[in-house]
């Protein structure tokens, strides 16, 4: 005897729920803020520097206080067990690290000034720590995307130096933003706000900072 069933009670394939969901994972490790950072300084750092020491040297100022050690002090967090995993998917957990990380972009901003680096550079660090300061306020109360922020960030500041070149590029706004909902990490209204929060911050300080495009 063969049963059919009716269309509405047809089993959803699991193979297909899971494609989805490390479609998302995916988009979310590679897209960390971390590395956005890292991608967007190397960027910056090539257009400003006027040789290869240049590079190199801007490149490290800027990438050891938004990648390298923000990233090495998650690590360490993780492996002494103070944080329950390398996201903070606990919203408390948050609020004590990002004062760190404020204090990472704010000791990179004073560097970068200090070391008279390009004002671009120092207008993209700027604009990192105001979001970061802001994200850290708002975490007390709600759980910001900070995966908005780090996606967002970087391609606005790239749209606005080259103009329509990254536009196709823009596209990773949103897919990022739908990975961390569909994770269930943030609401849509938490993406919305990151990506908003790192649009203000970057216009701001690249208006303050007199920035042009290239």
């Amino acid at each position: 005897m063969v049963v059919h069933l009716h269309p509405s009670l047809t089993p959803i394939p699991i193979k297909n729920r899971r494609v989805w969901r490390d479609l998302a994972r995916i988009l979310s490790t590679i897209f960390n803020p971390f590395l956005t950072a890292l991608a967007l300084f190397v960027i910056l750092s090539h257009v400003r520097a006027g040789s290869t020491d240049d590079f190199w040297r801007l490149l490290f100022l800027s990438t050891f206080f938004t990648s390298i050690g923000p990233m090495l002090f998650i690590f360490w967090l993780y492996a002494t067990d103070r944080i329950s995993d390398l996201d903070m998917s606990i919203r408390q957990e948050r609020e004590k690290v990002f004062f760190v990380f404020v204090m990472f972009y704010l000791a990179g901003t004073a560097t970068l000034w200090l070391t008279h680096a390009p004002k671009l550079l120092v207008a993209s660090m700027a604009g990192f720590t105001l979001a970061t300061a802001v994200v850290q306020y708002i975490t007390r109360y709600w759980k910001i995307s900070t995966h908005a922020v780090g996606i967002t960030a970087p391609l606005v500041a790239l749209s606005l130096l080259y103009g329509r070149q990254p536009l196709p590029f823009l596209v990773l706004i949103p897919m990022v933003c739908w990975a961390r909902v569909y994770l269930r990490a943030h609401t849509v209204a938490q993406v919305v706000a990151g990506a908003l929060l790192a649009t203000f911050s970057v216009g701001v300080f690249f208006w303050l900072f007199h920035i042009v495009a290239l």
